[in-house]
């Protein structure tokens, strides 16, 4: 689905940009273990995903240039079948002690 924006956005864009407005689109998606389940307190619930994975997501989403979709190495173990990606330089994130190794997904396998 993120291939499928992200080509649809770069037909979107290129219109955009005959009128003068500048439109990209970076994306990051991460694999693993989250805490799923309504949060709040009485007359305020929502239901949300929380955990280093929605964090890791988010920071690769903020990492990610136009046109880039960053996976992280769990998801990338788990479709390296299906997508065609290329590991980018490990990426130094807010909030991980590490840098984290990503790959960036060119393009769905045939």
């Amino acid at each position: 689905m993120a291939v499928a924006i992200r080509d649809r956005m770069e037909t979107l864009s290129s219109g955009w940009r005959k009128r003068g407005i500048e439109l990209a689109i970076g994306i990051g998606i991460a694999s693993g273990h989250a805490t799923l389940g309504r949060i709040g307190f009485e007359g305020r619930f929502d239901y949300a995903a929380i955990g280093t994975v929605t964090i890791l997501a988010s920071r690769l989403s903020a990492a990610a240039k136009a046109g880039e979709i960053l996976i992280n190495q769990r998801l990338h173990a788990a479709a390296e079948q299906s997508v065609r990606a290329v590991p980018t330089e490990p990426l130094t994130l807010k909030g991980f002690g590490r840098p984290v190794n990503a790959w960036n997904v060119v393009d769905v396998a045939d």
